[in-house]
């Protein structure tokens, strides 16, 4: 009698979405539990500016609270995009290093124990000199905030213009560069991915890919994954987000997605566009993922 592959329970399946900070980011678990979210991601502070207001201690401890009542967990912090690690310009570089060791301060208060980056673009520096620059960086910043909990999870992105992280290889260069794997990781981004250059709409291209992040970066570095559709075409470069289905990338890949056991346990946010109704974008997102992983429960 074959054997069914094992698959995905209720709990397993850690969903979620990114939720605005307007008013406080104490009000982004709220939001998140609008919409049905089991784990949320979020910015610190605004994501376009250098300078941060100070988190008081109240805002801190109802962000803890709600949270809990919300039952998500884990939450996860998004970087300014701002920051460029990756940067050899003196002056860039050390607002980079300065907003970065922030961003991990404010996640550490918060008790948030991911916090995903961009690497950064090498603008012109070339590859080496920019991979080279955030590894140096991120060791600093690591060695820095030592004690600290909190694990810098860097993103996938699509290769646009100089941006470094387009390739299994820069990531694993990566992380055997800063050599903290406690305090490292990766976060997976199917958009980027597929601008990238990696085909995940077949099976056998799905497991490919799975495959070449396992040999290349290995599985346990996995620590969060942004589940997004793709506006533009295979290997674009372009990074440009999509609602689930409604893309070039499709529905197959995200049902091989959400049913991967490889992956249980893993939180997959969407950040997909949410127009003027969030709720109801965040909700249809979501419920077409939960749908994908009842309807191989029910098989």
């Amino acid at each position: 009698m074959t054997q069914k592959p094992q698959q995905f329970t209720e709990t397993d399946l850690l969903l979620g979405a990114h939720m605005s900070i307007a008013g406080g980011v104490d009000l982004a678990p709220l939001r998140g539990q609008q919409v049905g979210c089991r784990t949320i991601q979020l910015f610190t502070k605004s994501s376009n500016q250098w300078r941060a207001r100070s988190l008081p201690s109240e805002e801190i401890d109802r962000f803890r609270t709600n949270l809990q009542a919300a039952a998500i967990a884990p939450a996860v912090a998004h970087g300014a995009y701002l920051i460029n690690l990756a940067s050899t310009d003196p002056a860039l570089h050390q607002r980079s290093m300065a907003a970065c060791l922030e961003e991990l301060e404010r996640a550490e208060a918060l008790g948030i124990p991911y916090l995903v980056i961009h690497p950064g673009a090498h603008m012109g520096a070339g590859e080496d000199a920019g991979l080279r620059q955030v590894a140096n960086s991120l060791r600093e910043l690591l060695k820095r905030t030592k004690g600290c909990r909190v694990q810098v999870v860097l993103e996938t992105t699509a290769g646009q213009g100089t941006a470094l992280g387009h390739r299994f290889e820069h990531l694993a260069l990566l992380l055997d560069q800063i050599g903290l794997p406690e305090r490292t990781g990766v976060c997976m981004d199917t958009c980027h991915l597929f601008a990238a250059g990696y085909d995940i709409r077949t099976l056998d291209d799905y497991h490919g890919v799975l495959r070449a992040f396992d040999q290349i970066v290995g599985m346990p570095s996995l620590k969060v994954i942004h589940v997004n559709d793709c506006k533009k075409e295979l290997g674009c470069r372009v990074d440009r987000h999509e609602h689930i289905g409604k893309g070039t990338i499709g529905l197959e890949a995200f049902r091989y997605l959400v049913t991967d056991p490889r992956l249980r346990g893993i939180p997959m946010i969407i950040e997909t566009p949410k127009g003027s109704d969030f709720v109801t974008a965040d909700r249809r997102n979501l419920e077409t993922l939960r749908g994908l992983a009842e309807e191989q429960r029910a098989e």
